[in-house]
C-alpha cells in the first residue's frame, strides 16, 4: 500500500490514483470507477500519505490509522457506513482510535476517514503486508556491501605533467516543474 500515489481532490468525490503528468496538470484516475480525468494546478489535492489525525498526544498518519481500522475489522470492510449517524460514527472511531483528540477531530474528517477506508479495502489497495517487506528491502539497500566501495567525489588525479589535478563530481542538472499539488 503506497499512500503517496493515492489522492483526495477538492470538489470531487472518492479517491484518485496518479497516473502521469502532462505540460499543465496530472492525469489521475478514479479508484472506484477506473474513469481517467485530468486535474489542474488551480486545484486543491492532497495525497494520502501527507494526512494525519489528531490525537491527544502526537499525531497519527492516515495509514496508521488504516491499520488499525483492519486489525479492528480483521482486514474487512467496515460494519459502519460513511452516512450513519453522528453518535454512531463517533461511537465506532473512539473503539478504533480512542486517543483521538474530541475536540480537533470533525465529525466530517470521520466520515472521509471510514468512507476512504472503505474504497480502498473494495479497490484491495490496503495491504499492509508489503509495506513491511518494503521498509525491510530499503534497510537491506541502505547498507554497504563489501563489494562496493565508496568513491570519494573530488579525487586527486595525475596529468600527463605530472601535477594532481583535481576531478569535480558530475553533476548533473534537473529541471523542476511546477504543478501546484501539494
Amino acid at each position: 500500500m503506497n499512500l503517496s500515489e493515492i489522492i483526495a481532490v477538492s470538489g470531487q468525490s472518492g479517491l484518485y490514483k496518479t497516473i502521469a503528468q502532462s505540460k499543465n496538470s496530472v492525469i489521475v484516475e478514479s479508484v472506484v470507477d477506473k474513469k481517467r480525468m485530468p486535474v489542474y494546478a488551480t486545484q486543491r489535492v492532497h495525497t494520502l500519505e501527507a494526512i494525519s489525525i489528531y490525537c491527544t498526544d502526537k499525531d497519527m498518519p492516515l495509514g496508521e490509522v488504516f491499520k488499525k481500522v483492519s486489525e479492528k475489522e480483521k482486514k474487512g470492510a467496515t460494519p459502519v457506513d460513511h452516512k450513519a449517524d453522528e453518535p454512531e460514527l463517533l461511537k465506532y472511531f473512539g473503539e478504533v482510535l480512542p486517543e483521538f483528540d474530541k475536540e480537533r477531530v470533525h465529525i466530517s474528517d470521520v466520515r472521509k476517514l471510514i468512507q476512504w477506508y472503505n474504497i480502498l479495502q473494495k479497490a484491495d489497495m490496503l495491504n499492509f503486508d508489503e509495506v513491511k517487506a518494503e521498509e525491510g528491502e530499503e534497510a537491506k539497500s541502505s547498507l554497504p556491501t563489501d563489494n562496493m566501495k565508496a568513491k570519494p567525489t573530488h579525487a586527486k588525479t595525475q596529468r600527463a605533467t605530472g601535477k594532481p589535478r583535481t576531478q569535480s563530481a558530475a553533476v548533473q542538472k534537473q529541471t523542476v516543474r511546477k504543478t501546484g499539488a501539494a
